[in-house]
């Protein structure tokens, strides 16, 4: 029995992968901040303050680099923008415009984050919508300019509590002002074997056959270098672009939960860092693992099994994970091996959570396949997955990420 590999996906799958990965990307946060929620409001949000700030600057100049549009201006800004899992499309619907090379504004249409934390209350919207993104958009407008700034011209808490658009920005570059400085939190960050890894090739396609993309249609995009599209898609660029686009949003991924677990590490030290990680890890890889089966319509059996490990952001890129998944029988194997992933020092990686035997991910993943899916360890790397007579019960990390409306959100556009 075969199951479905990142290369079996036609265009329409490869574009709604890439959404899907972004989406999981930005719940490693959701994932994050509960674990850390009884430290206070103010310790979580200088987590994740951190967390942002160490890891965005590095992935924002990468994919800058990848689709050939790195510069200094608010344009190459918003571009970056809308292929990272800070923003991912339209579960944070950044409406943006650029007015100059100097100018920009923003709304937000729809802000998945508000809708997430207004349950909470109003200390709770003020320390994600005025405490954490000051600095952070701050750091995301370094990565491109460091005298670009992020203003707002409203913002929640929303008065009146219906207030639409959620949010509204200006963005500006003034060569008067003096340049923000690097984020001290990226250092540790950039110092990483992911941060550094070369960039995913993007081949040239085949422009001798009839099947031969057009840049005049939209999906015909071989990169990002012209002009700006306030209304981009995934689908717009090629099959080549869209899985190296993929491989970028999976590492930004590594990067992010890497700078979350140093972010409590510096202030609780390893061991919570790791307790921390590996609650993070468990919550999003389970509702990654929903989404991915929804999205893809695949049923429960082996097959499909399979394709969730494969399709699944947490072993991606691989370049950077070497994992592997195999149909043996009745059972599915997964394999990891010597790769970049496991050779990062000084710093915890999911990966290395796994090596080390902190392996809760794996079965929230195979339960969201199906509750009788069981997981067992098989050596050192090594895991077989196979069926039991008794249902598994939903681990509680990945409930509590499910509070986040990022798990059922529907892409429409």
């Amino acid at each position: 029995m075969t199951f479905q590999t990142i290369d079996d996906l036609d265009h329409e799958g490869l574009a709604l992968l890439v959404k899907e990965h972004l989406l999981a990307g930005h719940l490693i946060d959701r994932a994050g901040m509960p674990v850390v929620a009884a430290h206070g409001v103010d310790v979580m949000a200088a987590i994740a303050i951190d967390e942002w700030m160490g890891a965005s600057p590095i992935y924002t100049k990468r994919t800058q680099r990848l689709l050939g549009f790195e510069g200094d201006t608010v344009e190459a800004c918003f571009k970056a923008m809308q292929l990272e899992i800070g923003a991912p499309l339209e579960f944070m619907d950044f409406r943006l415009e650029v007015l100059d090379d100097h100018n920009g504004l923003f709304h937000l249409d729809h802000c998945g984050a508000l809708m997430d934390v207004e349950p909470m209350g109003d200390e709770f919207v003020h320390a994600m919508c005025v405490e954490i993104e000051d600095p952070t958009f701050d750091a995301t407008a370094w990565a491109t300019n460091p005298k670009m700034r992020f203003r707002p011209i409203h913002r929640p808490p929303r008065v009146p509590a219906d207030r639409h658009p959620h949010c509204a920005w200006k963005v500006f570059i003034d060569e008067s002002l003096e340049p923000t400085p690097e984020p001290p939190q990226m250092a540790r960050i950039a110092a990483t074997l992911a941060a550094n890894l070369p960039l995913t090739r993007i081949d040239a396609p085949d422009d001798s056959g009839p099947d031969a993309p057009d840049d005049s249609r939209p999906e015909g995009m071989r990169d990002y270098a012209g002009a700006f599209n306030p209304d981009l898609q995934t689908r717009m660029f090629t099959d080549p672009v869209l899985r190296a686009i993929d491989a970028e949003v999976c590492l930004q991924g590594h990067l992010l939960s890497m700078s979350f677990m140093a972010a409590v590490e510096q202030r609780y030290g390893t061991e919570a860092a790791v307790d921390a990680g590996v609650k993070q890890f468990t919550g999003v890889a389970g509702v990654a693992a929903a989404r991915i089966k929804r999205a893809f319509g695949l049923g429960n059996d082996i097959a499909a099994l399979a394709t969730v490990f494969h399709l699944h952001p947490a072993f991606r890129p691989l370049s950077y994970v070497d994992w592997q998944v195999t149909i043996d029988g009745d059972t599915v194997r997964l394999a990891l091996s010597e790769c970049p992933a496991l050779a990062e020092e000084g710093i915890e990686n999911w990966v290395t959570l796994l090596a080390d035997g902190h392996d809760r991910a794996l079965s929230a993943i195979a339960y969201e396949v199906d509750p009788s899916w069981r997981v067992r360890a098989d050596g050192i790397g090594r895991w077989v997955v196979e069926r039991s007579d008794e249902m598994a019960e939903e681990m509680a990390e990945v409930i509590l990420t499910k509070f986040s409306t990022g798990a059922k959100f529907g892409f429409e556009r």
